[in-house]
C-alpha cells in the first residue's frame, strides 16, 4: 500500500491531502483565493504566491492531521511541478521539498493537466485504455490515453481555452469570477436557441473559441438593456459543449475507445456532463464535483500513477522545475 501527500499551488487554491493507492482518500483540504481575487476580476499572480506562502504549511498540517497518519507512514511527498504561475508553484515545491528532506521520504513531481485526469481514478476502478476530454482554464484538449504513463494529444485548443472563454464572457456580461459556474447556473433558466453563436471551424480535433466570445461581444454590443443574461448563457454555454462533444466523440470513433473521461475544472459543468452521456456511445466517467477544480486529492493520486521521483540533492533544482 502506497500512501502520498499531494500539494497543490498551480494558482489560486491552496490544497493538500493524502490518498493511499491512487484511489482512496484519507483527507483532502482546500483553501480557496477567489474572495481574493475576485476584486480583481481574475487572479494576480503575485498576490497569489504570497496568499500560498501564508498558508500552504497550515494546509498541510491539516491534511495530515485529519488523515489520522503522521509522516512517518507517508511513502512521499508529491507536487504540482506545472504548468502554472511560476511563483505558486515554488512555494509548493518549496515546502514538499523540504518536508521530504526532513521526513526521508520521495519527492514527486506531478504535472497538472496528469492530475486533472487521475481525478478518474479516485473511489473508482477506471483505468486506461481512454479518451480524455480535459477542459480547464488554461487548457481544452482530448488526449487519447494508451496506459497511466502515456497520452497522446489529438486536439487542442489554438487560442482560448473554453473555461477562459467561460471566464471572458462572464467579466463581459457583468457577472463576476469566476465566470464558469456563474453561467452554467444561468444557463439552465435560459434558452439555449435564443442566440445563435458560432462553433469555430478548425481542422480535425482543434478548437478555437476566440471567434465565439468575439461573437457574444457584438451581439451584447447591439441588445437593449437589461441584457437577458439566462438566455445569453444558455446560448454560450450550447456552442461551446456542442464542438466539445462533437469532437471528442469524433475522437472515440477514430481509436475505437471503449470509455471516455472528463477532465478539468470545466468537468463540472452540468451541460457538459449531460451531453456527453446522452450522446456517447460507450460508458462515460466524471471526477466527482469537489475534485473537478484544482485539489491536491488528484495531485497524491497522480503520484501513484504516473508521478516522477526527482533527485533531493539536485543543486539546481528550484531552478529546474521553475522553467
Amino acid at each position: 500500500m502506497a500512501t502520498y501527500l499531494g500539494i497543490e499551488t498551480s494558482c489560486d487554491e491552496t490544497a493538500a491531502a493524502v490518498v493511499q493507492d491512487g484511489r482512496k482518500v484519507l483527507s483532502n483540504c482546500i483553501l480557496s483565493q477567489v474572495d481574493i481575487h475576485k476584486q480583481f476580476g481574475g487572479v494576480v499572480p503575485e498576490v497569489a504566491a504570497r496568499a500560498h506562502l501564508e498558508t500552504v504549511n497550515q494546509v498541510i498540517l491539516q491534511a495530515v492531521t485529519e488523515s489520522g497518519l503522521d509522516f512517518g507512514h507517508l511513502d512521499g511527498i508529491a507536487f504540482t511541478q506545472g504548468p502554472g504561475l511560476v511563483g505558486t508553484l515554488l512555494a509548493g515545491m518549496l515546502a514538499a521539498k523540504s518536508l521530504a528532506w526532513a521526513h526521508d521520504l520521495k519527492l514527486i513531481a506531478v504535472d497538472h493537466l496528469m492530475a486533472h485526469v487521475a481525478a478518474n481514478y479516485i473511489d473508482s476502478d477506471v483505468e486506461p485504455p481512454f479518451i480524455c476530454l480535459l477542459v480547464s482554464g488554461g487548457h481544452t484538449q482530448i488526449i487519447f490515453f494508451r496506459d497511466f504513463q502515456n497520452g497522446e494529444i489529438l486536439g487542442s485548443t489554438i487560442d482560448d481555452a473554453a473555461g477562459e472563454a467561460y471566464d471572458k464572457v462572464a467579466r463581459l456580461l457583468g457577472i463576476g469570477y469566476p465566470g464558469g459556474a456563474v453561467i452554467d447556473r444561468l444557463a439552465q433558466e435560459g434558452n439555449k436557441k435564443a442566440f445563435k453563436f458560432p462553433e469555430g471551424v478548425v481542422p480535425g480535433l482543434n478548437f478555437s473559441f476566440s471567434g465565439l466570445k468575439t461573437s457574444v461581444l457584438r451581439t451584447v454590443e447591439k441588445l437593449p438593456q437589461p441584457l437577458p443574461m439566462a438566455d445569453l448563457a444558455a446560448s454560450f454555454q450550447d456552442a461551446v459543449c456542442r464542438v466539445l462533444v462533437r469532437k471528442t466523440l469524433q475522437a472515440q470513433v477514430q481509436t475505437e475507445a471503449k470509455l471516455i473521461v472528463l477532465a478539468g475544472g470545466v468537468a463540472a459543468n452540468k451541460t457538459l456532463r449531460e451531453s456527453l452521456l446522452e450522446q456517447s456511445p460507450v460508458p462515460v466517467h466524471f471526477p466527482k464535483m469537489g475534485l473537478c477544480t484544482d485539489n491536491a486529492a488528484m495531485v497524491a493520486a497522480a503520484a501513484h500513477f504516473c508521478g516522477r521521483q526527482v533527485d533531493l540533492a539536485a543543486s539546481v533544482y528550484s531552478r529546474q522545475l521553475a522553467t
